[in-house]
C-alpha cells in the first residue's frame, strides 16, 4: 500500500519539508478574490485568476491543472497549480505520517532537492501541512509550494510549481489560489 502512496507523490512531484510549528491564520475564505473564476465540483472548490488556463484532463493523475499564461515569447514554462487526490482507505495514515513519507520521498526522488520550509498550519476551518522546496526537473530549476490535507480517508495534495527565479512573482496569486481551496 505504501507503494501506491509513492506513485501518487511522485506524480505530484511537488512536495515537502520537516519541522513542525503551529501557526494560526485567518479563515481562508477571507482571502477569496471576487473577480476570479471558480472551479466547483462535488468534492471541492478552488478559485483562480481569469487569465489562467484550467485543464481537467486528468493528466499525470491530477484532478486539475491551472496554468499561468506565458510571460513572453522566450518563456517556455507555465507556472501552475495542480491537485492530486489519493485514497488512503485502510492504510491508517494520518497527516503526520503522510508528511513524513512525502518529505522522505522528495529527498530521494527530486534531483538536487532542498527543503526550505515545512510547517503545520491551522486555520479556522482546517489543519494542513505546508512545504516549500526547490529541485531540478530536466532543464528546469523549480520551486514548489505544497499543501497536504487529509480528510475522509483521502489525501489532497495541492501544489504550486514555478521556475525558481520567478517564484516570488507568483507568490501572491499562487498562495491565493492554494488558500482558496475548500474540501466540501
Amino acid at each position: 500500500m505504501i507503494k501506491n502512496l509513492t506513485i501518487f507523490l511522485l506524480l505530484a512531484v511537488s512536495a515537502c519539508g520537516q519541522s513542525t510549528s503551529n501557526e494560526n491564520i485567518v479563515s481562508k475564505k477571507a482571502k477569496l478574490k471576487p473577480d476570479w473564476k471558480t472551479l466547483e465540483v462535488s468534492e471541492f472548490s478552488i478559485q483562480y485568476p481569469k487569465t489562467w488556463e484550467l485543464n481537467q484532463s486528468g493528466q499525470m493523475g491530477t484532478s486539475f491543472f491551472l496554468f499561468s499564461p506565458l510571460e513572453n515569447d522566450a518563456d517556455d514554462f507555465k507556472e501552475n497549480v495542480n491537485l492530486i487526490i489519493q485514497d488512503l482507505s485502510g492504510q491508517n495514515i494520518d497527516l503526520n505520517k503522510y508528511t513524513e513519507i512525502s518529505t522522505d520521498q522528495i529527498k530521494t526522488m527530486i534531483t538536487n532537492s532542498n527543503m526550505l520550509e515545512s510547517k503545520r498550519i491551522k486555520t479556522q476551518d482546517e489543519e494542513y501541512h505546508k512545504v516549500i522546496y526547490t529541485g531540478d526537473q530536466g532543464k528546469y530549476k523549480l520551486k514548489f509550494e505544497q499543501y497536504y490535507l487529509i480528510r475522509n480517508n483521502k489525501a489532497y495534495i495541492l501544489t504550486l510549481t514555478c521556475e525558481k527565479e520567478k517564484f516570488v512573482n507568483y507568490t501572491d496569486d499562487g498562495e491565493s489560489i492554494l488558500n482558496s481551496f475548500v474540501v466540501k
